[in-house]
C-alpha cells in the first residue's frame, strides 16, 4: 500500500472516515466523518476560528445552504460555473476532459472544448473503464438544482461556495461594523458541487466544508495595519515567473510585496496567516508552497490570486486554500441584479473643496405630470450631464417608456461645496479554505509507520512496527487516554475519578481497559492520542500516575493533584514533556 492507502485504511478502521451510503453500495464524492474524524474536523475548524474570529476579529455568520436563482445569476455561477465533460460512446461513463489530457499537456486548465477534443484524438485517449471512444466535450454546470416550495416552486440551487451569503449581507454587516473599513465576516459550512467524476477520495467531494473570510477594504489603501508583524515571515512562492523556470522562490513576505510578486500588503498578510494556520495543524513546511495563478487562469475579477498547495504522496501538490483579491466584482454584480446600492461612506482625513453640478428636480411639478413615475424620472434627471441638461426638452427612458421632460421642471447649477467623504464600493480579500482536503493532508503528514528498536512499553519487542498519527496535541481528536494497568476495582475507581477531573478541565478523554497495557498504548498511538495516563499500584501508595508521551514513548510520574493542569499546559504547548514530571527509567 502507498501512503494514501495506509492513511485511508487506518481512517476507515479507526473511525475517522467512512464511505457514505455504504449499506447501499456507496456513491462517489461523499464521505461520512466517524467519531474521531468529526472531532478532528472540529479541532481544525476551532483553530481556524481562533485565528480569524478571535484574533483577527472577523465575526462569524451562518447563511442558508440553498440560494435563490438571482443570487447565482449575479455571481456568475449560472452562466460560467461548469467543467468540460465528455462521455464514453460505449459504456456511457463520464469524465472531465481536462483531466484526461493532463499527462499530455503542461496545463489543461483554460483549454477550450475543441482544443480538448483535438488532444483526446491526437493522443488516442480512450475510456479508462472500457477502452471506448469519447464523444464531443461539452460544458456541464456543477450546481445542484432544486425547487423552493410545493410544485415547481421557485428555482433554487445548493450553494457552490459560502461566500455569496456574506456578500448579500454586506449592508447589514457594514452597519454592524459601524461603517468602518476594513471589516470582515467569516463562515464555515457546507458547499455542494456536482463533480463529474470524483475519484480522489476526500480530495474531490460533491459535498464539502469550506471556511471562508470575506474582508472588505478601501480600494485606495491596501496596506495592512499589522503588516510589520508578518513581514519577516519566510515563505515558499511558486510565482508566475517561477513556474516558467520550475523553481520555487524562498523569500520573505516583505520582499515579495516590495518587488511586486505579491500585489500588496493586505494580500501578503493573508498568505502569512494561512501559512501560520497550516503549520499549526502540523503540515510539514517543506511540503507547503504558495502557487500564483497565471494570467490565463486568473479569474476575470481578480488582480492577484494564490493557492496554498500541500504535497501529498499520491496526488502530488494539491490546492487547499485560495487567497484572492476579488476587487469590487461581487458587490457590483449583486448591486446590478438587486438594484440596491452596495457601497460604504468613507470620510476623508480632511474635508476638501470642490465644484460639482447640483441638479434639483421640481417634484411639485413632476408629481402631477408623471404621477407614480415621478421619483424615477427625478432620479434619471440627476444622472444626466450638463451637456444633456442644456436643452429645452430632454428625452428619458423610464421603465422601458420614453418620457419628455421640459427644462422648467428642474434647475441645475455649478456650486462650490465642501466634501467630507465619498461613497465607495469596497474591494474584497478572500482566503477560502477547503477543510476536508486540509484534514486529509493533516492526517497524511502526521502518519508514520516505524520499526521499534527499543521500547519501555509492555508487549513491545524489538522489530515491532508501530503505526502512529503524530498530531499536534491541540489538533488530536482524543487528547488523553486513561488506562488502569489492570481491570481491578482498586485501580478502576481512581481511574474514573481522574477522568472526571480531566473532563472538567475541558480535555477530551478516552477510557480503555481492553487488552494488555502495551496493546492499549498501540491503539492510542494509531489514533494520535498524545498522552496516556496509567493508574497502577504505586498510585494507591503515593497518589501519582504515569503519563506516557506518544512520540518519544517516554514516561513521567505526576501527582494527581497537578495532573489536569500539567496535561492542559502540555496540550497548549506551554511546557515541554521532559519538564512536566520525574522521568521514569
Amino acid at each position: 500500500m502507498d501512503r494514501y492507502e495506509q492513511v485511508i485504511e487506518l481512517a476507515k478502521r479507526r473511525g475517522f472516515l467512512w464511505n457514505s451510503f455504504e449499506l447501499y453500495g456507496g456513491v462517489a464524492g461523499f464521505y461520512d466523518y466517524g467519531p474521531l474524524g468529526s472531532t478532528l474536523k472540529r479541532r481544525i475548524e476551532d483553530i481556524w476560528r481562533d485565528i480569524y474570529v478571535i484574533n483577527e476579529g472577523f465575526f462569524e455568520i451562518e447563511c442558508p445552504t440553498i440560494g435563490i436563482e438571482e443570487v447565482f445569476l449575479a455571481s456568475g455561477h449560472l452562466g460560467g460555473f461548469s467543467d468540460p465533460l465528455c462521455e464514453c460512446k460505449e459504456c456511457g461513463e463520464a469524465y472531465r476532459a481536462d483531466h484526461l489530457v493532463e499527462g499530455h499537456v503542461e496545463f489543461a486548465d483554460g483549454l477550450k472544448n475543441k482544443e480538448l477534443d483535438g488532444l483526446i484524438e491526437q493522443h488516442d485517449i480512450v475510456c479508462p473503464e472500457c477502452g471506448g471512444k469519447f464523444g464531443c466535450t461539452y460544458e456541464f454546470n456543477l450546481m445542484f438544482k432544486t425547487s423552493i416550495g410545493p410544485g415547481e416552486g421557485r428555482k433554487g440551487y445548493m450553494r457552490p461556495e459560502t461566500a455569496q451569503g456574506i456578500f448579500i449581507d454586506f449592508q447589514r454587516l457594514a452597519r454592524y461594523y459601524r461603517e468602518k473599513l476594513p471589516f470582515g465576516a467569516t463562515q464555515i459550512g457546507k458547499s455542494f458541487r456536482n463533480e463529474i467524476s470524483p475519484r480522489q477520495g476526500v480530495i474531490r467531494l460533491r459535498e464539502f466544508t469550506q471556511a471562508e473570510a470575506e474582508i472588505f477594504i478601501d480600494p485606495k489603501d491596501k496596506s495592512h495595519p499589522y503588516f510589520k508583524e508578518v513581514e519577516a515571515t519566510s515563505i515558499s512562492l511558486f510565482s508566475c515567473e517561477a513556474q516558467e523556470s520550475g523553481t520555487i522562490e524562498n523569500t520573505t513576505i516583505k520582499d515579495a510585496v516590495s518587488n511586486g510578486t505579491i500585489a500588496h500588503e493586505f494580500l501578503g498578510y493573508q498568505l502569512a496567516l494561512t501559512q501560520s494556520f497550516l503549520l499549526r495543524l502540523g503540515i510539514k513546511p517543506e511540503y507547503l508552497r504558495f502557487r500564483q495563478h497565471k494570467k490565463d487562469e486568473m479569474a476575470h475579477y481578480a488582480i492577484d490570486c494564490w493557492d496554498a498547495e500541500i504535497k501529498t504522496d499520491r496526488f502530488g501538490w494539491i490546492e487547499t486554500v485560495g487567497i484572492a483579491d476579488r476587487t469590487d466584482y461581487d458587490l457590483k454584480a449583486h448591486s446590478n441584479v438587486s438594484n440596491q446600492e452596495l457601497s460604504i461612506y468613507v470620510e476623508y482625513d480632511e474635508p476638501i473643496t470642490t465644484k460639482e453640478m447640483v441638479i434639483k428636480p421640481n417634484m411639485g411639478k413632476l408629481g402631477p405630470i408623471f404621477k407614480g413615475k415621478a421619483k424615477k424620472v427625478a432620479e434619471a434627471i440627476k444622472g444626466l450631464s450638463p451637456k444633456e441638461l442644456d436643452k429645452n426638452e430632454i428625452r428619458l427612458e423610464v421603465d422601458g417608456e420614453v418620457v419628455v421632460v421640459s427644462s422648467d421642471l428642474f434647475t441645475y447649477s455649478e456650486q462650490t461645496v465642501k466634501v467630507s467623504g465619498e461613497n465607495i464600493i469596497p474591494h474584497v480579500i478572500e482566503p477560502s479554505f477547503g477543510i476536508d482536503r486540509i484534514l486529509y493532508c493533516t492526517m497524511e503528514h502526521a502518519f508514520e509507520s516505524e520499526l521499534l528498536e527499543d521500547s519501555t512499553d509492555n508487549d513491545s519487542l524489538e522489530g515491532d512496527r508501530r503505526n502512529v498519527l503524530k498530531f499536534k496535541p491541540e489538533v488530536a481528536p482524543l487528547q488523553v487516554a486513561v488506562l488502569p494497568l489492570l481491570t481491578r476495582n482498586e485501580l478502576i475507581q481512581p481511574a474514573r475519578e481522574i477522568i472526571g477531573l480531566l473532563r472538567r478541565r475541558g480535555l477530551m478523554v478516552d477510557y480503555d481497559v481492553s487488552g494488555t497495557i502495551g496493546r492499549r498504548y498501540r491503539r492510542n498511538d494509531e489514533i494520535g492520542t498524545p498522552y496516556s495516563v496509567t493508574i497502577d499500584y504505586q498510585t494507591l501508595e503515593d497518589n501519582t500516575v504515569t503519563v506516557r508521551d506518544r512520540d518519544s514513548m517516554d514516561q513521567i510520574r505526576v501527582d494527581i493533584v497537578d495532573l489536569s493542569e500539567t496535561l492542559y499546559k502540555l496540550i497548549k504547548g506551554d511546557i515541554i514533556f521532559s519538564e512536566a514530571g520525574e522521568l521514569v527509567t
